[in-house]
Protein backbone atom coordinates (compact mmCIF):
# COMPACT_ATOMS: atom_id res chain seq x y z
CA UNK A 1 0.00 0.00 0.00
CA UNK A 2 1.36 3.43 -0.96
CA UNK A 3 2.46 5.81 1.76
CA UNK A 4 0.44 8.98 2.20
CA UNK A 5 3.68 10.93 1.74
CA UNK A 6 4.39 9.33 -1.64
CA UNK A 7 3.99 12.07 -4.25
CA UNK A 8 4.01 10.74 -7.82
CA UNK A 9 4.09 14.29 -9.18
CA UNK A 10 7.60 14.78 -7.78
CA UNK A 11 9.37 11.53 -8.52
CA UNK A 12 12.96 12.31 -9.42
CA UNK A 13 14.26 11.39 -12.85
CA UNK A 14 17.13 8.91 -12.60
CA UNK A 15 20.02 9.40 -15.00
CA UNK A 16 22.99 7.09 -15.54
CA UNK A 17 26.31 8.90 -16.00
CA UNK A 18 29.71 7.33 -16.66
CA UNK A 19 32.94 8.69 -15.19
CA UNK A 20 35.58 7.48 -17.63
CA UNK A 21 39.16 8.06 -18.70
CA UNK A 22 42.56 6.49 -18.70
CA UNK A 23 44.36 4.68 -15.93
CA UNK A 24 44.95 6.79 -12.80
CA UNK A 25 43.13 9.97 -13.86
CA UNK A 26 40.93 10.17 -10.75
CA UNK A 27 37.69 8.36 -11.60
CA UNK A 28 37.41 6.58 -8.24
CA UNK A 29 38.38 9.80 -6.48
CA UNK A 30 35.64 11.78 -8.24
CA UNK A 31 32.91 9.22 -7.54
CA UNK A 32 34.01 9.09 -3.88
CA UNK A 33 34.14 12.88 -3.55
CA UNK A 34 30.67 13.51 -4.95
CA UNK A 35 28.60 10.50 -3.90
CA UNK A 36 25.99 11.09 -1.20
CA UNK A 37 26.07 7.38 -0.37
CA UNK A 38 29.08 5.29 0.55
CA UNK A 39 30.41 4.45 -2.91
CA UNK A 40 30.81 0.91 -4.10
CA UNK A 41 34.41 0.38 -5.19
CA UNK A 42 36.06 -2.63 -6.76
CA UNK A 43 39.67 -1.71 -6.12
CA UNK A 44 42.47 -4.21 -5.82
CA UNK A 45 46.14 -3.81 -5.01
CA UNK A 46 48.48 -3.36 -7.94
CA UNK A 47 50.94 -6.24 -7.84
CA UNK A 48 54.07 -7.17 -9.74
CA UNK A 49 51.81 -9.18 -12.08
CA UNK A 50 50.70 -5.89 -13.62
CA UNK A 51 54.28 -4.92 -14.46
CA UNK A 52 54.58 -4.66 -18.20
CA UNK A 53 50.79 -4.83 -18.52
CA UNK A 54 49.60 -1.58 -16.91
CA UNK A 55 51.22 1.70 -17.91
CA UNK A 56 52.20 3.33 -14.60
CA UNK A 57 53.94 6.22 -16.36
CA UNK A 58 53.05 9.39 -14.46
CA UNK A 59 51.31 7.49 -11.63
CA UNK A 60 54.18 5.46 -10.25
CA UNK A 61 52.90 5.90 -6.67
CA UNK A 62 49.49 4.38 -7.44
CA UNK A 63 48.89 1.28 -5.29
CA UNK A 64 45.33 0.24 -6.16
CA UNK A 65 43.24 0.00 -9.30
CA UNK A 66 39.57 -0.40 -10.21
CA UNK A 67 38.93 -3.83 -11.66
CA UNK A 68 35.21 -3.56 -12.47
CA UNK A 69 33.47 -0.30 -11.57
CA UNK A 70 32.84 2.38 -8.99
CA UNK A 71 29.26 3.31 -8.15
CA UNK A 72 27.82 6.36 -6.43
CA UNK A 73 24.75 8.54 -6.38
CA UNK A 74 24.06 12.26 -6.10
CA UNK A 75 20.72 14.03 -5.88
CA UNK A 76 20.97 17.25 -7.86
CA UNK A 77 17.53 18.45 -6.79
CA UNK A 78 14.12 16.92 -6.05
CA UNK A 79 13.67 16.24 -9.78
CA UNK A 80 17.04 14.75 -10.72
CA UNK A 81 19.19 11.93 -9.32
CA UNK A 82 22.45 10.97 -11.03
CA UNK A 83 23.75 7.41 -10.76
CA UNK A 84 27.50 7.48 -11.32
CA UNK A 85 29.43 4.56 -12.76
CA UNK A 86 33.21 4.89 -12.75
CA UNK A 87 34.88 2.75 -15.39
CA UNK A 88 38.13 0.82 -15.04
CA UNK A 89 41.04 2.55 -16.75
CA UNK A 90 43.33 -0.24 -17.89
CA UNK A 91 43.02 -1.64 -21.39
CA UNK A 92 42.61 -5.17 -20.06
CA UNK A 93 39.29 -4.22 -18.40
CA UNK A 94 37.80 -2.34 -21.35
CA UNK A 95 35.48 -5.23 -22.19
CA UNK A 96 33.36 -3.94 -19.27
CA UNK A 97 32.82 -0.53 -20.86
CA UNK A 98 30.14 -1.68 -23.33
CA UNK A 99 28.03 -3.09 -20.51
CA UNK A 100 28.59 -0.06 -18.27
CA UNK A 101 27.68 2.31 -21.12
CA UNK A 102 24.34 0.60 -21.78
CA UNK A 103 21.63 3.10 -20.83
CA UNK A 104 24.03 5.92 -19.99
CA UNK A 105 22.73 9.36 -20.89
CA UNK A 106 26.16 10.98 -20.79
CA UNK A 107 29.74 10.74 -19.59
CA UNK A 108 32.58 12.68 -18.05
CA UNK A 109 35.98 11.95 -19.58
CA UNK A 110 38.59 12.75 -16.95
CA UNK A 111 41.93 13.80 -18.37
CA UNK A 112 45.43 14.25 -16.96
CA UNK A 113 47.69 16.74 -18.76
CA UNK A 114 50.75 14.63 -17.88
CA UNK A 115 49.27 11.82 -19.99
CA UNK A 116 46.73 13.53 -22.23
CA UNK A 117 47.08 10.80 -24.87
CA UNK A 118 45.35 8.48 -22.39
CA UNK A 119 42.10 10.37 -23.10
CA UNK A 120 41.83 9.48 -26.78
CA UNK A 121 40.44 5.97 -26.29
CA UNK A 122 37.64 7.17 -23.98
CA UNK A 123 36.73 10.05 -26.30
CA UNK A 124 36.67 7.70 -29.28
CA UNK A 125 34.50 5.22 -27.33
CA UNK A 126 31.79 7.83 -26.65
CA UNK A 127 31.98 9.47 -30.07
CA UNK A 128 31.46 6.11 -31.81
CA UNK A 129 28.41 5.41 -29.65
CA UNK A 130 27.02 8.96 -29.91
CA UNK A 131 27.07 9.37 -26.12
CA UNK A 132 27.32 13.01 -25.06
CA UNK A 133 30.35 13.77 -22.90
CA UNK A 134 32.33 16.55 -21.30
CA UNK A 135 36.07 16.55 -20.73
CA UNK A 136 37.22 17.47 -17.23
CA UNK A 137 40.94 18.02 -16.75
CA UNK A 138 41.86 16.82 -13.26
CA UNK A 139 44.49 19.34 -12.17
CA UNK A 140 47.12 17.22 -10.43
CA UNK A 141 49.75 18.97 -8.33
CA UNK A 142 52.86 19.54 -10.42
CA UNK A 143 51.11 18.73 -13.71
CA UNK A 144 51.42 21.19 -16.61
CA UNK A 145 48.53 23.67 -16.62
CA UNK A 146 46.72 24.37 -19.87
CA UNK A 147 43.58 26.32 -20.66
CA UNK A 148 40.41 24.48 -21.66
CA UNK A 149 40.90 25.85 -25.20
CA UNK A 150 44.43 24.38 -25.37
CA UNK A 151 43.13 21.00 -24.14
CA UNK A 152 40.29 21.12 -26.69
CA UNK A 153 42.81 21.73 -29.49
CA UNK A 154 45.15 18.98 -28.27
CA UNK A 155 42.27 16.48 -28.14
CA UNK A 156 40.78 17.73 -31.44
CA UNK A 157 37.33 18.17 -29.89
CA UNK A 158 34.27 19.77 -31.42
CA UNK A 159 33.84 23.32 -30.07
CA UNK A 160 30.44 22.42 -28.56
CA UNK A 161 31.87 19.77 -26.22
CA UNK A 162 32.45 21.35 -22.80
CA UNK A 163 36.02 21.24 -21.50
CA UNK A 164 36.74 22.40 -17.98
CA UNK A 165 39.38 22.20 -15.28
CA UNK A 166 38.59 20.44 -12.02
CA UNK A 167 39.89 18.92 -8.82
CA UNK A 168 38.37 15.43 -8.57
CA UNK A 169 39.04 15.41 -4.81
CA UNK A 170 36.76 18.40 -4.25
CA UNK A 171 33.00 17.85 -3.98
CA UNK A 172 32.13 21.33 -5.28
CA UNK A 173 34.47 21.04 -8.26
CA UNK A 174 33.14 17.55 -9.09
CA UNK A 175 29.55 18.79 -8.79
CA UNK A 176 30.38 21.63 -11.20
CA UNK A 177 31.63 19.04 -13.73
CA UNK A 178 28.39 17.06 -13.43
CA UNK A 179 26.22 20.19 -13.70
CA UNK A 180 28.12 21.21 -16.84
CA UNK A 181 27.39 17.79 -18.31
CA UNK A 182 23.68 17.99 -17.38
CA UNK A 183 23.41 21.44 -18.99
CA UNK A 184 25.13 20.10 -22.12
CA UNK A 185 22.71 17.14 -22.24
CA UNK A 186 19.76 19.55 -22.01
CA UNK A 187 21.18 21.75 -24.80
CA UNK A 188 21.71 18.70 -27.04
CA UNK A 189 18.17 17.45 -26.38
CA UNK A 190 16.72 20.89 -27.13
CA UNK A 191 18.75 21.12 -30.35
CA UNK A 192 17.62 17.67 -31.46
CA UNK A 193 13.98 18.53 -30.70
CA UNK A 194 14.24 21.75 -32.73
CA UNK A 195 15.64 19.86 -35.72
CA UNK A 196 13.21 16.92 -35.41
Amino acid sequence: MASENFDTQHMAASVKILIAGGFGVGKTTMVSAISEITPLRTEELITELSAGVDDLRGVEGKTTTTVALDFGRITIDRNLVLYLFGTPGQDRFWFLWDELARGALGAVVLADTRRLDGSFAAIDFFERRNVAFTVAVNCFEGAPLYTPAEVRDALDLDERIPVLLCDARDRGSSKNVLMTLVEYLIERAAGAAAVG
